[in-house]
């Protein structure tokens, strides 16, 4: 017994130290409000989502015309994360629903996005949203993805050049893919505080995807 155990331990830290292995970000669940380092704009590619998670919403209706769509702000430690920072969840007026139409994909996504995360930002819900919209409005999106037809396969690494290309001061460990299935699901750009400067984010980098060739689906 105490052999299969410390086979079994030593399998365990060979797999967490092996080159690539990515490790999953500590959730901290009920952290304090605004205590975080940075953010990580989350920018989901909505064909390769909804394929690779298997969704059935409105955002993954065939003829959405969906490509690049807010999934969301995250408010991040240098280790780990702070989610659901409000018990209550914090309700989120319809007009400031309203005022953010279309900046989420879905009006749901919005309301959870700011449970799980805006309430840890510190600010109000028309805050968060703010806080997301100049964000969105700080990182370019390719040229390349916004023509894209056809069903593609490119290396992870080729998307992050891609965005680094069109965003001036965005390096490697400030972006991270994030692939499903080996499906190109989504981008994550770290951001300051301030939303102003892209900033390294080593456990976001760390936790991409690290397959090689993914798929990338065509916008339905």
């Amino acid at each position: 017994m105490i052999l299969k155990w410390s086979l079994a331990l030593a399998g365990a830290c060979l797999l967490f130290s092996l080159p690539g292995a990515a490790q999953t970000p500590r959730e901290a669940r009920g952290a304090p409000m605004g205590q975080f380092d940075f953010y990580v704009l989350a920018l989901s590619w909505s064909p390769g989502y909804c394929e690779a998670s298997g969704r059935k919403s409105r955002q993954c209706d065939s003829g959405s015309g969906l490509s690049f769509v807010v999934h969301g702000l995250w408010p991040q430690k240098e280790q780990g994360y702070p989610s659901f920072c409000e018990p209550n969840g914090r309700f989120v007026p319809s007009s400031v629903l309203t005022e953010a139409k279309g900046l989420f994909p879905e009006d749901n996504l919005a309301r959870y996005q700011w449970r799980k995360h805006g309430t840890c930002t510190g600010e109000s819900p028309s805050g968060y949203f703010n806080a997301v919209q100049r964000a969105k409005e700080r990182v370019r999106v390719p040229d390349s993805f916004k023509a894209m037809g056809d069903r593609s396969k490119v290396l992870p690494s080729e998307i992050e050049q891609a965005f680094m290309s069109v965003n001036p001061g965005l390096r490697r460990d400030m972006i991270a893919v994030s692939c499903g299935r080996r499906i190109f699901q989504e981008v994550r750009i770290c951001l300051d505080k301030d939303l102003r400067n892209f900033r390294q984010c080593p456990e976001v980098d760390r936790d991409g995807c690290r397959a090689g060739e993914i798929a990338v689906p065509a916008v339905r």
